[in-house]
């Protein structure tokens, strides 16, 4: 599992350099290379150049010029998906309705709780080796 990781980390490294280029011919060439896309790839490959700079945390810095280009290039729905309808992240937290301070949720997940005591399943509705998954277990080191 740390190979993968580390694999995947290095990977996300290259990834991101490339993305900084901003070249939709250097990322599909990458891709293709790294054996992520396949050699007739018919994506829209400035448009995931964009989502892809959305998305990552190393580019944040350019998190707000992709949702513009994604809102001015016919992308508005996954601009929305990647950025939600955010307004000031800290609107939430003088109100009061800050992530885990919601005394509804907090009951109905105590609800839950109650209602799911006992041991796992060893199937999940989604994925068959939910329980085999060592990332799934983290929590319990």
């Amino acid at each position: 599992m740390d190979e993968r990781r580390s694999d995947y980390k290095a990977f996300r490294t290259r990834l991101d350099a490339v993305l900084r280029e901003r070249d939709p011919q250097r990322l599909r060439d990458f891709l293709v290379a790294e054996g992520q896309w396949p050699e007739d790839t018919q994506t829209d490959t400035e448009a995931a150049l964009w989502m892809m700079i959305a998305t990552s945390k190393a580019l944040a810095d350019q998190h707000e010029e992709a949702k513009q280009w994604l809102l001015t290039h016919g992308h508005e729905a996954e601009a929305r998906a990647i950025f939600g309808e955010r307004r000031n992240p800290g609107k939430n937290i003088s109100r009061g309705g800050a992530k885990g301070n919601n005394k509804t949720t907090g009951n109905k997940q105590q609800v839950q709780r109650q209602q799911h005591s006992g041991p796992p399943s060893s199937s999940h509705p989604r994925s068959p080796s939910h329980s085999q998954n060592p990332r799934h277990n983290t929590h319990h080191r």
